[in-house]
């Protein structure tokens, strides 16, 4: 109540916001420190109990509000830390946390360049950036920042329906063919949740197989392509993965571009955790032939560390996502305003409330410039291999698939020495299944590193390192090792 907007409010929130400010950067500070815990992991219903988290009718006083800002820092994942790998998503970058709280504190809304002058402008500019990257003439095309990885797929898939049909937007499902999505079986669960989210189905997502590094085999692909036109079916999109969630793998993108092109089937490019590597001269081959793609999912908040979240759908025809998703609301998008109408870009998302996105990326990418995101992603991408160096021949690591990751992706098996002289049959398989889950529990529990771990196809858990933080260095990938044999040795 002694906040502003009362009488004589001032001198009482800026101590109170100072306040907050500094709980932040001790946390900020703390996130760097090698010698502070990723996380202080507590059971569920240990946190229920030790707090009282329930919400009452009575206001409490600004010092128990400051507690409770510090309470939920102290068990918040450190994801800024040198050792958290857990996610594709790490690392703290300054300049991305100042952008977002200027952004907390403008408080507006992207629908409109009446309410949003710069950030609207900023999106232009920056999507328009990220499609030359691609490799769009001049730029060219459409594009929006939307809630992350999944919404952008889900946006691509319903673009490439209304291209094709575009009567679905009035009458729906029932006035069009059964229409059918293709994508390997190592895409992102995404693709078949947008399909069930527009009624297409995910009976109606066809899996191409992959080969043994997790790549789409393109030859299966137009096999597919052709079985589903016998059959009375319209192939209608193809979404093509430039690294996969778990293998890091790239899809062979100029074959299924031709694939694309023969058959008139949209390509779509799911770039969210790879999208990255166009920043980089180095390996953005590993991308080649993602200009011919007719949508490309891009998320910054992945290997360019931007602050979540932050995630962009690039779309080469320009005014197709206006068509495809206006109403024309008349409180919103009236006709008769005093600027350029092209610059009020709500109407094109299937959002009415959007976030800001753009400007974390937009004052980060002003800091580093793109030379500093290269340099940033060629150093994880050397980290990564400086792993698989390290334990490709190392007594108890077993690689999940042969030769150098392509991309920050190291996936493996850690061999207790209880295990290293069975033979491989039914029980080593079942023992070893163990292996991954019980390390990462003891990680957690002593709070020192998390990795990821997961079965995949007839392979059971295996590790899967990813890093995408760029304070993370040699040291903290000798740590981790180090801490892996320190937890399973008396498995």
């Amino acid at each position: 109540p002694d906040l502003l907007p009362a009488c004589d409010g001032e001198i009482t929130t800026m101590s109170f916001l100072q306040d907050v400010v500094d709980i932040l950067l001790q946390y900020v500070v703390k996130s760097f420190d090698r010698s502070t815990k990723v996380i202080d992991f507590h059971y569920p219903n240990e946190l229920l109990q030790e707090y009282n988290w329930e919400l009452a009718d009575q206001p409490q006083t600004l010092e128990e509000i400051l507690l409770n800002c510090r309470t939920t820092l102290k068990y918040a994942i450190k994801t800024g830390h040198p050792r958290y790998f857990n996610q594709l998503s790490t690392g703290l970058d300054m300049v991305g946390l100042a952008a977002d709280w200027l952004t907390s504190t403008a408080n507006t809304n992207m629908f409109t360049y009446e309410i949003a002058p710069v950030f609207v402008l900023l999106e232009y500019v920056t999507l328009r950036k990220m499609r030359e990257m691609v490799g769009w003439p001049g730029g060219c095309g459409d594009g929006i920042f939307s809630p992350g990885g999944a919404i952008s797929n889900m946006y691509a898939m319903l673009i490439a329906r209304f291209k094709m049909f575009p009567e679905v937007k009035e009458k729906g499902m029932a006035a069009i063919p059964r229409l059918v999505a293709f994508t390997s079986e190592h895409s992102h669960f995404s693709v078949k949740k947008g399909a069930a989210a527009l009624g297409i189905g995910t009976d109606s997502v066809i899996l191409i197989r992959c080969d043994e590094r997790g790549k789409m085999i393109p030859s299966d692909l137009e096999r597919r392509i052709l079985e589903a036109k016998q059959k009375g079916f319209v192939p209608f999109l193809v979404s093509a993965t430039a690294g996969t969630t778990v293998y890091g793998a790239f899809d062979p993108l100029i074959a299924i571009a031709d694939i694309c092109k023969k058959y008139k089937i949209w390509m779509h490019v799911d770039g969210a955790w790879g999208g990255g590597l166009l920043m980089s001269r180095k390996h953005k081959w590993k991308l080649n032939g993602v200009e011919r793609a007719n949508s490309v999912t891009w998320n910054p908040h992945k290997m360019m560390g931007v602050p979540l979240q932050c995630s962009a759908l690039l779309v080469r025809e320009e005014g197709l996502m206006q068509s495809c998703n206006q109403m024309h609301a008349s409180y919103l998008f009236q006709q008769d305003k005093h600027y350029d109408l092209s610059y009020d870009t709500g109407d094109k998302a299937l959002q009415c409330g959007r976030h800001v996105d753009v400007f974390k990326l937009w004052l980060m990418w002003r800091a580093k410039g793109t030379t500093g995101f290269e340099a940033q992603i060629d150093k994880c991408l050397e980290l990564a291999e400086y792993l698989y160096n390290k334990i490709k021949n190392r007594e108890g690591y077993e690689m999940v698939f042969d030769g150098k990751p392509q991309h920050t992706n190291v996936c493996f098996w850690y061999i207790p020495p209880s295990l290293r002289s069975m033979e491989d049959n039914e029980e080593r398989m079942s023992r070893l299944m163990k292996v991954a889950p019980v390390i990462k529990a003891r990680m957690m529990e002593y709070g020192t590193t998390m990795v990821s771990y997961q079965p995949l196809g007839d392979k059971v858990n295996f590790f899967r390192m990813v890093i995408s933080n760029p304070a993370a260095t040699h040291q903290d990938i000798d740590f981790l090792i180090d801490e892996i044999e320190r937890l399973g040795q008396d498995l």
